[in-house]
């Protein structure tokens, strides 16, 4: 019985390092398939990271008109409380875009100008000038609207005063709420509706290409008749 004992002691190793030799050598067809299956669910891993990173802008370029506060475009927004804007005098005011997102920081709010002609009486002018929509400014001395850009000039009430512009100043519709000036922002006039200026004129109108054809036409007739 102890013989037997001692065979079992005599055939342990005495160190790790021995005991590390002594293990069955490993199965080179295990290692490399375990290798491939590491490999294979890690480029899966990487691959479904780029396509949700490429997937995330094209989401939100199909679905963000609809994400943008419910696709308000043309929406009542408050200007302030009506003390803001005293009789007679016009005054610089700013408002949240109704189709801004909270990302976009101060590129979301717009800008315009309110005149208050008397306590129930306003009129909101959008700050672009009607002729390539640079920014208008209000000079009280003068009492005029003046565009830096190419020397455009509006009246007090808005209308066309002097140069390149066809038109009066854009407004936007207003309300007055309890104690808050609102307007209708989102749906500034474009070439393709009526303009809503202070003058209630329509755009400029294209002539259509069966008048320029007889107005072209006319002068050629005189010509000919001319030379006979």
């Amino acid at each position: 019985m102890n013989h037997t004992t001692e065979n079992q002691s005599d055939s342990t190793p005495k160190n790790p390092i021995e005991a590390v030799a002594a293990l069955p050598p490993p199965n080179p067809e295990m290692v490399h398939h375990s290798r491939r299956a590491f490999l294979f669910k890690l480029s899966l891993l990487l691959n479904g990271a780029v396509g949700a990173a490429l997937a995330v802008p094209l989401v939100g370029y199909l679905l963000g008109p609809a994400w943008r506060n419910g696709g308000t475009v043309g929406s009542w927004v408050s200007l302030g409380a009506l003390d803001t804007f005293p009789v007679g005098e016009t005054r610089f005011a700013q408002f949240r875009s109704p189709v801004a997102r909270p990302d976009d920081g101060d590129t979301g709010k717009v800008a315009c100008w309110v005149r208050r002609v008397s306590q129930q009486q306003f009129q909101v002018f959008a700050i672009n000038c009607a002729h390539l929509g640079c920014p208008v400014r209000w000079f009280a001395q003068s009492r005029l609207f003046l565009c830096p850009c190419h020397g455009g000039a509006y009246y007090e009430d808005g209308t066309r005063a002097s140069g390149p512009p066809e038109r009066s100043l854009f407004e936007y519709r207003y309300q007055i709420s309890g104690n808050q000036l609102i307007i209708h922002a989102g749906d500034m006039p474009t070439l393709a509706t009526q303009a809503s200026c202070a003058g209630k004129q329509p755009l400029t109108q294209i002539q259509p290409a069966l008048s320029i054809a007889a107005s072209s036409a006319s002068p050629t007739r005189r010509s000919s008749e001319w030379q006979a």
